[in-house]
């Protein structure tokens, strides 16, 4: 192999990473929303004041030192949900405002089962820093209660030397969300989700949203891609599981303040597994994909979020690929080609990387392949919730390293740096 993570540094599941997420009553009422929701705020009403002040008493003596601005988001809960169902609040008292909220919220774990397949981006940010230094952002796939997929950040550094610091996490977590969400539990059209604006990126969470994203927002590929117009903007593809069937979908952004989801559409579209190119080529969007479960294909596009079936690119060649071959994230511009990681499985579906290149002028010629994998599961990297698994969903070229974030056995991430040269010459 080319790369074992040279860091210590591994991040793990954390079940006491908790945050406060809206409890949408849609998705358990079989039908009857709003009719539950307004009787669930009329017996709150109902109390007096006394009982109103004594039950918040309650709530907060068990979560007031869990969460960040705990009243807060249980005010701004409240007032989404008098919105919906068009309570008169001048009349309310704050205390009865903020149990309402408190009653349309729960606690969620977003990361107890398992943290998993990063990818990582320039971070938006890159002021006070030396020209060796880059301010990275990563995006993790954190798994919680019911092995739903949402999606989590870290910010960090690198450095040229290879070195790595991550960004202390925040002691609260916040989860974006979209100020009509009890509105769209029953639609799956593009939504736009907001971060809090005091929140940090590395404390931020989103959640699925719609019902085709209902068990999972999974593995998401971030791209830092550039207009024609040299204009950039945050491009990333994700696969949304709604507990039966997948599909893909994009998440852009410029800023991650705010937020867009939006699914894809075309044949392309019903399969997982798709990393875009950081920018247009021959004046079309270009993507790689898997369209049979097992080869890598190209695909081509007028329109980022509209991709039909594309041509057949790549097929597995070698032991540790035989089973099948996926792409490890958007393909990396070098001065050489298109370098682009792969994953193959093999026997007992142990799951390692390897790398390809692709011509730059056209990405349809391969100009040379790894025949043996570049990082794979050896020792404390075979354990784990899914073992004899290595993975990740983009890296990164700084300097001559190409820094890679990957998921060991579906339950951790670790890190590499790998040197750009010695990564062509396998190829």
């Amino acid at each position: 192999m080319l790369a074992d993570h040279n860091h210590r540094l591994r991040l793990t599941a954390d079940a006491s990473r908790v945050v406060v997420r809206p409890f949408h009553l849609a998705w358990q009422a079989n039908g009857s929303e709003p009719g539950r929701a307004q009787r669930l705020v009329n017996a709150v009403l109902a109390l007096d004041m006394a009982e109103t002040q004594r039950q918040l008493a309650l709530v907060l003596a068990d979560f007031e030192a869990r969460h960040w601005q705990t009243r807060r988001v249980f005010s701004t809960r409240y007032a989404q949900i008098a919105h919906q169902l068009g309570i008169d609040s001048d009349a309310l008292e704050d205390e009865r405002k903020q149990l309402i909220g408190a009653y349309f919220c729960h606690e969620y774990s977003y990361a107890a089962a398992a943290l998993m397949n990063p990818s990582v981006v320039p971070h938006p940010d890159q002021s006070g820093l030396s020209r060796n230094t880059l301010r990275i952002l990563m995006s993790l796939r954190a798994v919680g209660e019911g092995h739903i997929s949402s999606i989590a950040f870290r910010e960090g550094l690198i450095t040229i030397d290879g070195d790595l610091e991550l960004a202390p996490e925040p002691p609260f977590a916040t989860a974006a969300d979209a100020p009509d969400a009890d509105g769209i539990r029953d639609q799956d059209g593009p939504i736009t989700v907001e971060r809090h604006r005091d929140s940090t990126l590395s404390g931020t969470v989103i959640f699925p949203m719609t019902p085709a994203q209902r068990n999972g927002l999974e593995d998401l590929r971030l791209t830092h891609f550039t207009h024609d117009d040299g204009s950039t903007e945050y491009i990333g593809t994700y696969t949304a599981y709604s507990g039966r069937d997948i599909q893909s979908e994009l998440m852009r952004t410029r800023d991650f303040r705010s937020i867009d989801l939006i699914p894809m559409r075309g044949a392309a579209a019903r399969n997982k597994g798709m990393a875009l190119f950081p920018r247009k080529i021959g004046g079309r969007y270009m993507m790689i994909g898997r369209q049979d479960g097992q080869n890598l294909f190209l695909l081509e596009s007028d329109a980022v979020d509209h991709w039909e079936d594309g041509a057949p690119l790549l097929a597995p060649a070698y032991p540790w690929e035989f089973i099948q071959i996926g792409n490890c994230g958007p393909p990396i511009e070098l001065d050489e080609g298109w370098l682009l990681l792969t994953h193959g499985v093999g026997a007992m579906r142990k799951y390692s990387i390897g790398a390809i290149l692709l011509d730059r002028d056209d990405p349809s010629k391969l100009l040379g392949r790894t025949r043996q994998p570049i990082l794979a599961p050896q020792d404390e990297d075979r354990e784990g919730y899914v073992p004899n698994v290595v993975y990740t969903c983009g890296a990164l070229r700084h300097g001559d390293n190409l820094f890679v974030p990957y998921g060991v056995a579906d339950s951790s991430v670790a890190f590499a740096f790998i040197p750009v040269r010695e990564l062509l010459a396998r190829l």
